[in-house]
């Protein structure tokens, strides 16, 4: 897939125009003077034919090229100096709910231009942004035993209605029942042996909470057992076998999707980065840069990479396709070994050499006509079989 500023043209027409969205993402040098900038640098243009690009400040240096004196490109962009400044005054207080304009007053910038900036670095808007603060407060006081209402208040949440309304987007539960660990639900969990070693897959009443892989049973199960450690956890494998058996399907090759009722509590953010990693092709691989892109927030690379690393259920939000930009596998939840076999397997169960990655690493472009008809002949099947797991998940054994 085409990323901005990949071509040469492309990094030219940003320099051209001065494009600050395209600091970071590549910088240019000019022979006759030496020196090399970020793309929005407000210096003279150069000729074209002076001009030469590097992805890093590093590669410049080591070409010989010395650091602009105007927009110094090893320091921090103007940009990113203002989100951070607004981070920290968010930060400061998170139990005070700012305005977007008592915001923009704070670090001096018109409200339209910090909202553009916030988003685009952070990947979030800054109210999403202390909503993910005041749930993050809820969460470590309810984990410390604080009652419910203390918690409330401690906080930030203008009143405990305001709290029970957004408290299951957060938590995944009710906030009692998160105070308690899970005390009061039924988890439901089954093991079984798949070409990838262990997977344990584990469920609510509401849908899948986590499908994990392992060399051991027993450790697997002990963090389940951590993770929700007052929930009544029930040994389950006839109720889990037909979500056990489409997992190992899938990894069979017979299958291109997991599509599993799912009962998990993103924010905002990893949303959006999981919703693009389920965009993905089978067969097909992404780099972080370019998920940032597709989530519309191309400065948030590592914010990216965290949101992959917190993916709770494996395969069925497809995180093992994200690379880096050079190509290599990266860091992976459950194995870097895993991870490689996952790709070589659907590379090979594929539809055609198209869906391979190709030898330099950087990923295949969008899903062929056959994958994308697919797709949407089956998106109706999909949801209502997943209606009917959660269903299946909610009664009574």
């Amino acid at each position: 897939m085409k990323t901005a500023y990949s071509t040469e043209s492309d990094r030219w027409a940003a320099v051209a125009s001065h494009d600050a969205q395209a600091d970071g993402a590549f910088f240019y040098a000019v022979k006759t003077t030496g020196v090399f900038c970020r793309p929005s640098c407000s210096s003279r243009q150069p000729r074209r034919e002076n001009v030469e690009f590097f992805a890093t400040q590093d590669a410049a240096r080591a070409a010989g090229y010395r650091d602009c004196k105007r927009c110094q490109p090893g320091g921090l962009p103007r940009e990113m100096d203002i989100v951070n400044r607004a981070c920290a005054v968010l930060d400061a207080d998170p139990q005070q709910r700012l305005t977007l304009a008592q915001l923009s007053d704070a670090v001096h910038v018109s409200p339209f231009h910090l909202q553009r900036l916030f988003k685009r670095v952070v990947g979030v808007s800054p109210r999403q942004y202390q909503a993910a603060q005041r749930g993050a407060a809820l969460r470590d006081a309810l984990k410390r035993g604080t009652n419910v209402t203390r918690a409330t208040v401690d906080a930030g949440f203008s009143s405990p209605s305001r709290m029970y309304d957004t408290a299951p987007a957060e938590l995944g539960m009710a906030p009692s029942a998160y105070r308690r660990k899970g005390a009061g639900l039924v988890v439901r969990h089954a093991s079984a042996s798949t070409p990838l070693g262990t997977v344990l897959v584990a469920a609510t009443d509401r849908g899948i909470c986590k499908i994990a892989f392992g060399d051991d049973r027993a450790e697997l199960v002990d963090g389940l057992r951590e993770e929700f450690a007052n929930a009544e956890l029930v040994e389950d494998a006839a109720r889990l076998a037909p979500f056990v058996a489409q997992i190992d399907a899938y990894l069979r090759g017979s299958e291109q999707r997991v599509d599993l009722p799912l009962d998990i509590a993103p924010t905002a953010f990893q949303q959006r980065v999981w919703d693009a990693l389920r965009r993905i092709p089978y067969g097909e691989t992404r780099s972080y840069s370019e998920i940032a892109e597709a989530v519309g927030s191309p400065q948030a690379v590592r914010a990216v990479a965290g949101a992959c690393a917190s993916n709770p259920v494996a395969l069925a939000i497809p995180c093992h396709r994200v690379l880096h930009k050079d190509g290599s596998l990266s860091g992976y939840r459950w194995g870097a070994e895993r991870k490689a076999a996952l790709l070589d397997a659907e590379r090979q169960h594929g539809d055609g050499a198209s869906h391979a990655a190709p030898a330099n690493g950087k990923s295949t472009s969008g899903a062929s006509t056959a994958a994308a008809t697919r797709g949407r002949a089956t998106s109706n099947a999909t949801a209502t079989r997943q209606s009917n797991q959660t269903a299946d998940l909610g009664h009574a054994a």
